[in-house]
């Protein structure tokens, strides 16, 4: 089954909220900085939302 550009285009917004989840509340918890964490708090749940929503 062939991805079409749409498919690619979530899956890519999707992986890439998650990648910036993974580097955004480490780093806020490591230098103590509560934006990075709500930051990296909403890009998850974003993803998570997307995932949610969308199923190819």
């Amino acid at each position: 089954m062939k991805d079409t550009d749409l498919t690619r285009g979530v899956r890519h917004t999707e992986y890439a909220l998650f990648l910036a989840a993974v580097l955004l509340i480490p780093a806020g918890a490591v230098s103590d900085s509560w934006w990075l964490i709500g930051v990296g708090a909403w890009a998850l749940i974003a993803g998570g939302v997307i995932e949610m929503l969308y199923r190819p």
